[in-house]
């Protein structure tokens, strides 16, 4: 059985936990390979193309792997306000990649940002460059 009838079996296989599913598998692999949509669809009994939608709609799946140490800036209206959309200017003239995600949970913080899985508040390139340089020596 693969990881991803695993996971779709974690959740009953169920088709309204897709997002979560999807999550998961994402979460476990850095991104959605091809024959997990296959798995996904086939335990769920639901179409590939079902499947496929969903992962195409929301920005947040990936199909291939994110560059390492890429920036995922929040665009969320919060963020915007406290200056997400310079931010992603600044990202952009410092050759740094980044990808924009609509909410990072952090607004209070803005503008948020996150790099490997850990949230920077008021986030400006001089922390986003720190803290990608840790993960740079920690080898990952």
């Amino acid at each position: 059985m693969s990881l991803a009838a695993e996971i779709c079996e974690h959740y009953d296989n169920q088709p309204d936990a897709l997002i979560e599913i999807l999550h998961d598998v994402q979460k476990v692999g850095g991104f959605i390979q091809t024959d997990a949509l296959r798995a996904i669809a086939e335990a769920l009994n639901i179409s590939r193309a079902e499947v496929q939608g969903v992962v195409s709609f929301y920005d947040d799946f990936r199909l291939e792997p994110a560059p390492a140490g890429t920036v995922k800036l929040c665009r969320g209206e919060a963020c915007q306000a406290t200056g997400s959309d310079q931010l992603a200017t600044d990202l952009k003239a410092a050759h740094m990649p980044s990808e924009q995600v609509f909410c990072l949970g952090n607004c209070a913080l803005g503008p948020a940002a996150m790099i490997e899985g850990q949230l920077i508040g008021r986030a400006n390139v001089d922390k986003i460059k720190a803290q990608r340089s840790v993960f740079k020596t920690e080898g990952k």
